[in-house]
């Protein structure tokens, strides 16, 4: 299963850390040993369904853990029925790289 996770944390940081409440969410990802990309626009997650849901959740609430006073996330889940043959981050953007 594939995840991209867009926090809109309101603010996005602090004077001294101006994207600190973004970053508070993509350290969540980072620790969660799973493999991601950081693009401009978002974050993508590739793992287990049940992995997943946790981070992006704990994604989310990490941007208002970290001081943010509002947020809105947008969230893109993209699974495959069949084992074989699901989409990893690797195959829908390696051309292009």
């Amino acid at each position: 299963m594939i995840v991209e996770i867009e926090c809109l944390a309101n603010p996005a940081g602090t004077p001294e850390s101006p994207y600190k409440h973004i970053e508070a969410a993509i350290a969540v990802i980072q620790r969660s040993g799973l493999a991601y990309e950081v693009s401009a626009l978002g974050t993508t997650i590739e793992g287990e369904p049940d992995e997943l849901w946790a981070v992006v959740r704990e994604a989310h609430e990490a941007c208002l853990a970290a001081g943010a006073a509002g947020l809105v996330s947008v969230v893109k889940f993209q699974q495959s029925a069949a084992a074989s043959g699901a989409p990893t981050i690797a195959s829908l953007t390696g051309k292009f790289r």
